[in-house]
């Protein structure tokens, strides 16, 4: 085959299209404008500094060595034998990676109103131990699960010839837990684990509530090496089915030509021939590059304009004292008393997600975080004290209230490095930091569930702006993008 593609931003979407894609003969060329591959799966590195504490940043070039924090990835659900991300990670090469298996018994913690309640994994588990401590509600917490499993055993039914969207996509979240379950606790906890969304009672729609919950209510995973391991994966299969992989090389310009090929502009300069482009990037950007085009409607633009981003994360990445703080084999949800999950308020500090390495010296806290365009920042690496001071204070705000499930946590801690959505933003080019992508509403479902096709034929987007986020959603949007320039279903038998 000679058909070229060249794949714009090296997040897991454009590496899984890019990987794929290479080895069915495509000639494929990814670009990234920064250093590194990866986007949100990146890992990034810190040196130790001599005078640690929390919130004090690195020392000098002396520091004795260094530690490595994740940036956006932490766990996965779905990996077992089976179950809804597994024949993904075949596809894709990912399921021999070294997986390690969250507590099957409690994979996930919520601590809520003072009070923590374990969740195993699977769907009868999940039930019968929340049926025992609320057992007025056994019918639906039954009904709960049922609706989950139903979404997650139709979540292939997607790449049927015709296949429209989910009715679930039309439907809101919010009012179904609260149809569902009638106990304000019980809606807390099973509300509780919705950092992995951004949970809003207005616009979330059912499908991506049910289809991320059943993952992780399947079970729970962690990797050793965290994303760098799928990056290191994934570029790998990439090169050696002859792709490749340019870093510090921004796509500047698209020009489609009369045939319907693109020329990509890198870097303000240099050129490239493409008979394809898959945009890993965020839509509105897309259109950027590609300035005004007699076949991008007007309609269309103000469209893609016009849609809402999710929110973005504070992240504060620890490095503890030795044996100070009990390695949990689970995620720990934990929420301020009182706290309303599906009204957020960036600008106030009631969830943090407690993330534990597998290595049990590290931990990472993150809280959403809103991020008004008059808040303080400064150039990358530059940032000004004003910012500083933001960070500092979202820090103690995160570290006060996951001291409530883990009383002296401040203690424990050797070392401290923060990041906030304008971090996101300047390193991986996401809109506003949005942790999440494009705000899916069950009220304009065909508005916010983006198309993999764009207007023209041979311009295709991927990653967690199109579909859902998180490695499952990416995942499912890189085959339906691929799908696009194959023949087949690649997720069908023999074609993996």
């Amino acid at each position: 085959m000679d058909h070229s593609v060249v794949i714009i931003g090296s997040g897991l979407g454009a590496l899984e299209c890019g990987s794929l894609l290479a080895r069915r003969g495509f000639r494929v060329t990814v670009l990234e404008q920064h250093s590194q591959p990866g986007g949100c799966l990146q890992s990034f590195c810190r040196r130790i500094p001599s005078d640690t504490g929390p919130g004090k940043h690195p020392g000098g070039a002396d520091a004795p060595q260094s530690v490595r924090f994740d940036c956006g990835f932490h766990y996965v659900g779905g990996l077992g034998e089976g179950e809804s991300f597994r024949p993904l990670t075949d596809l894709f090469g990912l399921t021999d990676l070294p997986w390690i298996q969250l507590d099957p018994d409690g994979a996930e913690e919520v601590y809520a109103e003072e009070e923590s309640f374990l969740l195993p994994s699977g769907h009868e588990a999940f039930a019968d131990r929340l049926a025992s401590r609320f057992p007025a509600e056994r019918k639906g917490i039954l009904h709960f699960t049922e609706v989950l499993k139903g979404v997650g055993d139709r979540m292939f039914h997607a790449f049927k010839p015709g296949a429209g969207l989910p009715d679930e996509t039309g439907r809101s979240a919010h009012a179904f837990l609260c149809e569902t379950i009638r106990d304000p606790l019980l809606r807390q906890v099973l509300s509780g684990t919705g950092l992995r969304m951004e949970l809003r009672a207005e616009t979330l729609p059912l499908y991506p509530f049910a289809q991320i919950s059943n993952s992780f209510l399947q079970s729970a995973w962690r990797l050793e090496g965290g994303g760098k391991t799928i990056v290191d994966r994934l570029t790998r299969i990439l090169l050696q089915a002859g792709g490749v992989l340019r870093t510090r090389a921004a796509a500047t310009r698209l020009e489609e030509r009369p045939d319907g090929s693109f020329r990509v502009e890198i870097n303000g300069k240099e050129i490239l021939e493409a008979d394809s482009v898959i945009a890993d990037i965020h839509p509105a950007a897309v259109l950027s590059l590609l300035g005004e085009h007699p076949r991008i409607r007007s309609v269309f633009r103000r469209r893609i304009s016009g849609l809402e981003n999710s929110f973005g994360m504070f992240t504060a990445n620890l490095l503890l004292h030795p044996g100070k703080l009990p390695y949990l084999n689970r995620s720990l949800f934990i929420h301020a008393p009182g706290s309303d999950l599906w009204h957020p308020d960036g600008r106030r500090t009631e969830s943090v997600l407690v993330h534990f390495y597998p290595e049990g010296d590290r931990i990472d806290l993150l809280s959403p975080m809103a991020w008004p365009e008059e808040a303080p920042g400064g150039a990358p690496g530059r940032r000004n004290e004003s910012y500083e001071t933001l960070k500092n204070k979202k820090l103690q705000e995160c570290l006060h209230l996951a001291a409530q499930r883990l009383p002296g946590l401040e203690d424990t801690i050797q070392a401290a490095w923060t990041s906030t959505p304008r971090t996101w933003e300047d390193y991986t080019g996401t809109p506003g930091g949005s942790a999440y992508g494009i705000r899916k509403d069950w009220n304009n479902p065909l508005g916010t569930f983006l198309s993999v096709r764009s207007p023209l034929p041979h311009l295709f987007f991927t990653g967690q702006n199109v579909g859902l986020h998180g490695l499952l959603g990416v995942s499912m949007t890189a085959v339906r993008t691929c799908s696009c320039l194959l023949s087949d279903n690649p997720l069908a038998a023999g074609n993996q």
